[in-house]
């Protein structure tokens, strides 16, 4: 008799250990879950971040490449006027001659 009270108690504590052990596997599943959860906004807010930080360089780049683009016409517009300024007076001194006849 005490034999078979061993034995039902044995199989309850083992029936409880079980219980247990899933409760724990649900519990540890859950935070894994969370955890990959956490890692996966983690990884859209870095990614997120990047793309801002290479549209902002980008912009600054193309910025600075179109002031220089800018800059360098400025600079061949003065350089033609200068070229042309002293062919133009002299150009419309002959036209006017040639009108005056």
């Amino acid at each position: 008799m005490e034999l078979i009270k061993k034995i039902k108690e044995s199989e309850a504590q083992a029936q409880e250990i079980i219980e247990q052990a899933g409760i724990q596997a649900t519990k540890q599943a859950e935070k894994c879950r969370e955890n990959w959860q956490h890692a996966l906004i983690d990884a859209e807010q870095h990614r997120k971040k990047a793309t801002e930080a290479s549209i902002a360089e980008a912009q600054a780049q193309g910025r600075a490449e179109v002031d220089k683009l800018k800059s360098q016409a400025e600079k061949q517009r003065h350089e033609l006027r200068d070229k042309t300024s002293s062919k133009t007076a002299t150009a419309t001194a002959k036209v006017m001659d040639y009108l005056r006849g």
